[in-house]
């Protein structure tokens, strides 16, 4: 697995035009299910008098398991409007993206093949529309230590540039740390041979 992934830098927005019927196409940088449920929320209530809001998304892998990703035509005939924006994600090598094409009816009815064309462009514009960044995978681990150990530990989190995420001194001291994944078993590796230092998954 590369130690990187593409995303969008922020949020964007494309529309296109067929035969009377407006598709409307947002995309999103997200980063969990319960995000990309608020972001289809928002656009319900924004379009509430659409006929469909169809999306796809794709989430990066977490540690041991495979990327999630879904595709929902909403109400269109089958893969006809889910899967052609699930192609325009996977194209342009995206992950962490939600992408929704809002359709308002315009009378004429467009056929699977006119569908999937409509979706598929609506889903390329918002993307192009958006600035795509890498990001880097990263890993979370913790470490608890005694105030003695404190020497040793910070030199660990300077060498690798690890990021705090929380942290706690009660009787000893507990970090939580990000760290890129090219990095994670290398920086375990140092802590767990520093004396007092236990290292938690």
């Amino acid at each position: 697995m590369d130690d990187y992934y593409r995303s969008l830098a922020d949020e964007s927005e494309g529309l296109y035009r067929e035969k009377g019927s407006k598709f409307f196409a947002y995309a999103y940088p997200v980063d969990s299910e319960d995000e990309i449920q608020k972001c289809l929320a928002m656009l319900k209530k924004l379009h509430h008098n659409a006929r469909h809001h169809c999306y796809a998304f794709i989430l990066k892998p977490l540690e041991g398991q495979e990327e999630t990703y879904r595709a929902s035509d909403d109400g269109e005939p089958p893969h006809s409007a889910g899967d052609p924006i699930l192609g325009q994600i996977r194209s342009y090598q995206l992950l962490d993206v939600l992408v929704v094409v809002v359709r308002y009816f315009g009378g004429t009815k467009l056929g699977v093949a006119g569908l999937i064309h409509a979706y598929k462009t609506a889903a390329a514009d918002a993307i192009e529309n958006g600035s795509i960044v890498e990001k880097y995978i990263e890993r979370t681990f913790a470490i608890e230590f005694p105030y003695s150990a404190t020497s040793g530990v910070m030199k660990i989190i300077d060498q690798f540039s690890l990021t705090i995420l929380n942290q706690s001194f009660a009787e000893n001291c507990y970090y939580r740390f990000s760290v890129r994944l090219c990095d994670y078993k290398a920086a375990l590796a140092d802590f767990s041979e520093l004396d007092q230092v236990k290292v938690k998954h």
